[in-house]
């Protein structure tokens, strides 16, 4: 009868793999996923689940640390997750990165790359996002050796992130190093002011309870936005709250609510109501502003964002005579950063609410030469648009996780656009895409851009050309 759970011994770490996991391989030859790992240590592994010849665990004892292991800088780092790779240090997770890229493309891909250019980190690797969102719950996660202490009538209500695995649980956070203040100072006032006012937190099981959700979005202009989220519309109960709120964190420019009596936490189908401020902040990328209300995608690393929209435009190689077409456009951001270098730019995006928001952003910053149209970038690309807005004479693609649709790349394939600029958050559909695109195009270079420090994720920006 086969083991259940074991420890597998002196197992060392070479690589990562899929979801920032150390991967390593038994001296029996298993490969082993291991939560916690980093490349270059050997570890005794507890093994928690086992599929044909790979297995999975986390670290029963560091044998050997690795000579790129650093302490990691925040106090939830072993539980929270959100940042897997702060023991790893920021030089040696670029090299990794870039060999994540690398072997998706070439090794598994088989695309053939004309330059691979060294991947562009990130200046700040802390305190770099400018959105983040916390849940109210009454079931916060209990941490080692502290239920033993937990009186029975304990309050076990918690604001932070959503433990992984746990739909109902969150970690109560204290100190989160991924945005700047006043975003803690924020989310640790409005739970102090929730006890206060002995309002109940959500709970994601019985769907009960008042206070659901808060998001906190800074820009680099200065303004700070903070949504709340309540289960019930009880006018008098939140203006108390928020009335406290605002009196309490004075930095606050807009605050917004919304009631969400649904049973998820999904906002974005939610009407939004401003209860102070303008309801919408303002950011900057080089000298164009973008208007950013409760409900728009925006890069959520500004700073890094503007470098990674230089490289694309850098790839674009534009002279100010290109028809460009943007698809997957999002709310505009890159289609109106290239605007005032070509031509003419269309965009293409399936969220009608983006849409809104790129066009309000083109007026915003006065710019003339810009068309946004919403819909399914594999239906409304068709002979007829393009007899319509003319060839392009460069295409920028930015698709999703999940990669083009095949119908997108065979349309692009007959358009024969001369060159393209793929954008992309996941390498492997990239390279799956190229894979497609090859019969006609040649991949002339790419380059990684790191947007998430201490993370997995990664930018892949590559550059096509007709041949």
């Amino acid at each position: 009868m086969a083991r259940k759970h074991y420890v597998v011994p002196e197992v060392p770490i070479h690589g990562i793999a899929d979801r920032g996991k150390g991967v390593g391989r038994s001296a029996e030859g298993m490969t082993v996923f291991v939560d916690g790992a980093v490349p270059g240590d050997v570890v005794d592994v507890f093994i928690q689940k086992k599929k044909g010849g790979f297995a999975e665990g986390r670290i029963d004892r560091l044998v050997t640390p690795s000579p790129d292991r650093v302490e990691a800088f925040c106090q939830h780092f072993s539980i929270c997750g959100g940042c897997k790779w702060q023991n790893l240090a920021y030089e040696a997770q670029l090299r990794h990165k870039q060999q994540v890229v690398e072997d998706a493309l070439i090794r598994i891909g088989k695309v053939e790359i004309g330059e691979f250019l060294p991947i562009l980190g990130a200046p700040e690797t802390t305190f770099y996002r400018n959105k983040l969102e916390f849940g109210f719950s009454n079931r916060r996660w209990i941490l080692d050796g502290e239920a033993e202490t937990l009186p029975e009538d304990a309050d076990l209500s918690g604001l932070g992130f959503h433990k992984a695995g746990f739909f109902d649980k969150v970690i109560d956070i204290e100190k989160c190093w991924l945005q700047a203040e006043p975003s803690n100072h924020i989310r640790n006032t409005c739970r102090e002011i929730a006890h206060a006012q002995d309002l109940t937190f959500y709970d994601l099981r019985k769907h009960t309870g008042y206070l659901r959700n808060l998001m906190v979005r800074l820009t680099t202009t200065g303004e700070c936005m903070l949504l709340v989220s309540v289960a019930k519309d009880q006018p008098e109960k939140l203006k108390r709250y928020l009335d406290a709120i605002l009196a309490s964190i004075p930095e606050i420019t807009t605050l917004v609510y919304c009631i969400n009596t649904k049973l998820n936490d999904s906002m974005f189908d939610l009407d939004m109501h401003t209860y102070y401020g303008k309801g919408f902040a303002v950011e900057r990328l080089g000298d164009l502003q973008f208007k950013i209300g409760p409900k728009s995608f925006f890069q959520t690393n500004s700073l890094q964002g503007k470098r990674l929209y230089d490289v694309a435009a850098e790839f674009a190689g534009l002279s100010g005579k290109e028809n460009v077409y943007d698809l997957y456009t999002g709310t505009g951001s890159i289609a109106l950063y290239l605007a005032r270098h070509c031509k003419s730019v269309v965009g293409i995006e399936e969220i009608p609410e983006a849409i809104e928001d790129a066009l309000e952003n083109m007026r915003m910053n006065n710019i003339q030469n810009a068309r946004f149209y919403a819909g399914d970038v594999k239906n409304v690309l068709s002979a007829e648009f393009v007899a319509e807005h003319g060839k392009p004479d460069v295409l920028i693609t930015d698709p999703p996780r999940a990669g083009m649709h095949e119908k997108a790349v065979q349309f692009l394939l007959d358009l024969e656009a001369p060159r393209i600029v793929y954008v992309s958050c996941n390498p492997a559909t990239q390279a799956r895409d190229l894979q497609w695109l090859s019969g006609k195009y040649s991949v002339l270079k790419v380059r990684p851009v790191d947007m998430f420090p201490h993370t997995h994720h990664i930018e892949n920006v590559a550059l096509l050309e007709l041949r």
